[in-house]
């Protein structure tokens, strides 16, 4: 293998992950039984780490990996239980998604 080869692996294997672009999906969302409304999901780390935009609210989602999801709106943080509703909606505790939502 020539010098600039093996220098060029050698770098390539040393470099991070290039960290992909959060990915966008409009959704519908719907607060606390409200009525539904055009939202924005935006996913930084599938399954980890993504945030619902609803109107002039952001709620900001993270899970441990582990079945811990927590919610941060308005500068508190609790946790949540995500589940399916009988409008095939994604709900976390009062928060409901429905759409093409990506899952991990």
């Amino acid at each position: 293998m020539d010098a600039r080869l093996t220098l060029l692996f050698a770098v390539a294997l040393t470099l991070p992950p290039a960290r992909a672009q959060p990915m966008r999906v409009p959704l519908e969302c719907r607060l606390a039984g409200g009525p539904w409304q055009a939202c924005t999901m935006t996913v930084e780390e599938m399954g980890a780490h993504w945030w619902l935009d609803v109107g002039q609210e952001r709620l900001e989602f993270r899970s441990d990996g582990r079945g811990s999801v927590s919610l941060r709106a308005g500068g508190d943080t609790r946790a949540v239980v995500p589940a399916w509703n009988q409008e095939q909606a994604l709900c976390w505790d009062g928060v409901c998604a429905r759409g093409d939502i990506p899952l991990d």
